[in-house]
């Protein structure tokens, strides 16, 4: 069985959640793994992908209507090459939302969605209940096509392959939508869902400048993403890309430190699977506690310019 990862990039590079999906694609495959790079001048993406460590070949589709990554039109490039593949595999990310499930109502496959173990080829794990259940996901379809949640998967390594480069015909503009323009968040700070080290503040901030005077020093002090919970946002405090848990974004670093995060489990689901987690906050009852590696009981706002002024 051959297996079809759907990459993430910026047509210059891969994208780290892509390498993740290689992961989950590797251990679905008997055969071989192929990533399919659908883009405009993406030559040097197709490079990339084909040092990938487990990637057999890469097919580079080349159009003009890929260029800014229009759901319909990437959906129609899968679904060119699709019957080629036993599992089509996309990262749990807007993007691989965006396009996975027209793929899977063309091909006329239930999709199973945001995957954190594969058991079997045809027998996958995901979260349910904001993570406070694992449902055990078994399909017959002929073609599966499956969605990544990233942090259930250690990367592939990103050098060390030398996978083929196989160019494929790109689609034409399906017309159904047209790009009108982006606005990006510029910051010279990690993006959340690849920072190694995050810094997360909540409501017990009390208000945006508190959150900027208390948190800020600390995420430059550590060269952290900044990320927050979800009643900081919804307060102000925060922007929405700064969201962290089950409407926000998933994240698993190396280091998540939680400052007044009370820690429902919405926030729970987006954060828990990071490697160390240390959570302050002055209630010891707060839910935070029982998914932190070390828990400290104090005011963040004597805690956290003390443990700046350590570092």
């Amino acid at each position: 069985m051959t297996v079809l990862v759907v990459a993430e990039h910026d047509h210059a590079s891969i994208k780290p959640a892509t390498l993740n999906t290689v992961t989950a694609a590797i251990a679905c495959a008997s055969g071989d793994v192929h990533v399919l790079i659908a883009g405009a001048n993406a030559a040097e993406a197709a490079k990339a992908a084909a040092q990938i460590a487990g990637v057999a070949k890469v097919i580079a589709a080349d159009s003009p209507s890929l260029e800014n990554n229009l759901a319909e039109n990437v959906a129609a490039q899968v679904l060119a090459i699709a019957k080629d593949y036993s599992h089509i595999l996309f990262p749990a990310t807007a993007n691989g939302k965006n396009v996975a499930p027209r793929v899977a109502a063309k091909l006329d496959v239930a999709q199973i969605s945001d995957i954190s173990k594969v058991d079997s080829p045809d027998t996958f794990e995901r979260p349910i209940y904001a993570g406070n259940a694992i449902a055990t996901v078994q399909s017959s379809d002929a073609i599966k096509v499956i969605t990544v949640r990233t942090t259930g998967f250690d990367p592939a390594a990103a050098t060390g392959g030398s996978a083929s480069v196989e160019n494929a015909e790109g689609v034409a503009d399906s017309g159904k939508s047209s790009f009108v323009g982006s606005e990006i968040a510029k910051s010279d700070r990690p993006e959340l869902t690849a920072a190694k080290i995050i810094v997360s503040g909540g409501r017990a901030l009390g208000s945006a400048e508190k959150f900027t005077e208390v948190m800020t020093p600390l995420a430059d002090k550590l060269n952290a993403g900044l990320g927050a919970s979800r009643a900081a946002v919804d307060a102000g405090y925060a922007p929405n890309d700064w969201q962290v848990g089950q409407t926000g974004k998933i994240v698993a670093p190396q280091l998540y430190i939680a400052a007044g995060i009370s820690g429902a489990i919405q926030h729970l689901a987006g954060m828990k699977d990071s490697k160390v987690i240390v959570a302050i906050n002055k209630d010891e009852e707060a839910p935070i506690f029982s998914v932190a590696d070390y828990g400290l009981v104090a005011d963040l706002f004597t805690a956290v310019p003390e443990l700046v002024e350590k570092l």
